[in-house]
Formats: C-alpha cells, structure tokens, sequence
C-alpha cells in the first residue's frame, strides 16, 4: 500500500496495519517514509535515528508497546517489551516517561486482547496530547517572540537555535518551532538563525528543511557563528529544545548548547528552553551528576553524508582514517544560565520552586 503523507505534515500517522514515519536520515534531499509495524522495527527506528527528537521518540516507543502486544503470547510479555524499547535510546526522558505511564494504564487488564486493545486507544490519546502540549508552548512562548518586536519594529526578530526540537522532533508544531511558526502565521516578522549542529548536523538537514516549508526566514551559520553574532546584536533571543530538564532546572540538550548559553549570558542575550512537560525528570536534581549522556560511534564524527555533484548521496571521510574520534550526545546547560522555561502551562524561571508552581502535582516526588 502506497504510503500518503498526511496534510498537515506530521512525523508519525497511521498506515496499513502499523505506523508510518519520515526518515530522518534522508532528510533534506529525499522525503522518505518508513513503515513500521513490529517490535523489533520500533526500536531500530529509534536507535537508529531514523526519527530522532525526545517527543517524537516517546510516541514511536508508545506505538512499539502495542506491536510488542500484538505479537505477544501472554500479558507476562508486557515487562519484556517495556524493557527493550527502554533500552534504545538513554537521555530522552520523554520515553521512559511514557513507557512508565503505559505500565500503569496496562497494569489494570490480565487479558492479552484486551491489554492490547487499550493500549492502541492510549497511544492515539499520547500522539494528540503531544500536538495540543507543542501548540500550548507555541501560545505561552508567543509573547516574548512579540515584546522583541514592539522594541524593534523595523527589523525581524532574529531567533538562534541549536540542533533541532521543531515539529521534525515532535508529532506536529515542534517546541521550539511553535512560537516561532504562531508568529509567523500572526504576521510578525522572524528570522532564525539555524546552527548546523555537528556531528549528525540536524540544524543543516532538518531545521533548514522545515523552515523552508513553513516559508520562515532563516540562514544556516555553523556551531561556532553564534557568539560573534550575539557580540554584534544580531542575536535577539535563544530558544532551543530539550531532552531531560531536571527538576531544578538543569537542562540536558544536544552537545554545543551548553556553549551557547555561555555565550548568551556574556552577552545578555535572553536564553530560554522549550519543552513539553513530559521532557521533566522529576526525580532528578543536578543534571551534571546525574543524567546519563549517551556516547554515540565515531563514525558520525568522522564522516558526513550529503550529495555530491551528480546529485547522489556520498559518505566522505574528513579527518585520517586512524584518527580516534569522540562522540558525546548531549551537554548539561546549568539552570543559571537559563532566562526561562516555555512549558505548555506557561513560563517560569528554571528553578525547582517555580517548577512546582506550574506542576503543582509533582510536589511530593
């Protein structure tokens, strides 16, 4: 069956007997989706990063527990599936969130067709609370993107962001990308400055990419541009994603944003993190010391893919071939150094006590 992609784009829908998502990794040259249907498929597509992003993880895992079900033999089988589709991916809270949410929900049923059942209705309510969670962020973060603007009408506001936490992370409005789309839809006059966000470059692939097709200004600038930008007042607020954001503010996100917020700060440039609530690890309090940073191969370092010439993809070798090379994830972004957190329940300092204002119900964790 020829798989449709949906209007509006979205990075995950329905197909046939499974799911289909774009492949990320083809992105920008090729628009590509993969089918997925299988335990198995879910967690190659996640380890793999053919869908990348904390949200979009979440709700690729929550799919793989319902194929897991499916093809399970006994409601026992529930464990060794949550089990697997912890293991694919460690930093992204989003997941394990999620996954410890469908445990409890499942925990209530000892029939298997039943279980599995459920947890089809249950994924399907976790996809749509993810788009309306990013629309909220788009509405809370709104404001900032328009109070720059009322100080300098004559010029766009000009926005700089790191990797990519737009609607590519996430199912449809992004965290990042929704204040900046909702005001551009309002008329106000943006432009993003996309760092291109070495090794993987999902800033060049994929923030470039979407962008494009919402019809937002932006100019690609390579990872170290940034704070010579800022130096020079073309910088007028950060926003960037989030994989984990601890309790007291701590905010883990992809390797180089912890150097942006140094920079910010040096040069009193507003830093802010857009993040759903399911990106908040409750029971963590110094990210430094405590999340965990997920190495990934040397390769990615070494190499970069991208189209040649002839217009065919290419792997090309960039440093000698004996080289070593490390690979490091992500990087912890202290909360002093963090003007505000955009949830979908609105902004606050990143700080455990404003933290708990917005998220009342996590007091006693």
């Amino acid at each position: 069956m020829e798989i449709i992609i949906p209007k509006p784009l979205r990075t995950l829908w329905e197909h046939d007997d499974g799911i289909a998502v774009i492949d990320q990794r083809k992105l920008p040259h090729e628009l590509v989706c993969e089918k997925v249907n299988t335990l198995d498929k879910t967690i190659w597509i996640i380890k793999e990063m053919v869908v990348r992003g904390a949200p979009l993880i979440a709700c690729a895992g929550a799919y793989g527990v319902y194929f897991g079900l499916r093809e399970a033999t006994s409601s026992d089988d529930l464990n060794t599936i949550l089990y697997k589709i912890r293991n694919s991916r460690p930093t992204a809270v989003n997941l394990f969130n999620t996954l410890d949410r469908i445990e409890k929900e499942l925990s209530k049923f000892q029939d298997l067709k039943e279980m599995t059942q459920y947890s089809l209705d249950l994924v399907r309510l976790i996809v749509e609370e993810d788009v309306e969670i990013c629309r909220k962020i788009g509405v809370h973060g709104l404001p900032l993107i328009e109070e720059l603007h009322r100080k300098n009408p004559n010029r766009p506001v000009n926005i700089l962001t790191h990797c990519n936490a737009g609607m590519l992370g996430c199912i449809e409005w992004g965290t990042i990308s929704s204040p900046i789309y909702q005001a551009h839809k309002k008329g106000i006059p943006v432009h993003v400055w996309v760092d291109e966000t070495r090794p993987r470059n999902q800033g060049a692939n994929l923030t470039t990419w979407e962008l494009t097709q919402h019809g937002v200004p932006h100019t690609l600038i390579v990872d170290n541009t940034g704070g010579h930008l800022m130096q020079h007042n073309q910088v007028d607020i950060c926003i960037v994603g989030a994989d984990r954001v601890t309790r007291t503010g701590d905010t883990a996100n992809k390797i180089g944003t912890y150097l942006k917020a140094l920079a910010a700060k040096d040069n009193n440039v507003p830093f802010y993190i857009a993040l759903p609530s399911t990106t908040i690890d409750w029971n963590s309090k110094d990210g430094v010391k405590e999340i965990e940073i997920e190495e990934r191969s040397q390769d990615e370092v070494k190499y970069v893919w991208g189209k040649n010439d002839e217009q065919k993809f290419e792997r090309i070798l960039i440093c000698p071939e004996t080289t070593p090379a490390l690979n490091i994830g992500f990087d912890v972004t202290p909360s002093r150094l963090i003007d505000g957190l955009i949830t979908d329940r609105g902004i606050c300092a990143a700080n455990e006590k404003d933290l708990l204002n917005l998220f009342p119900e996590n007091n006693l964790k």
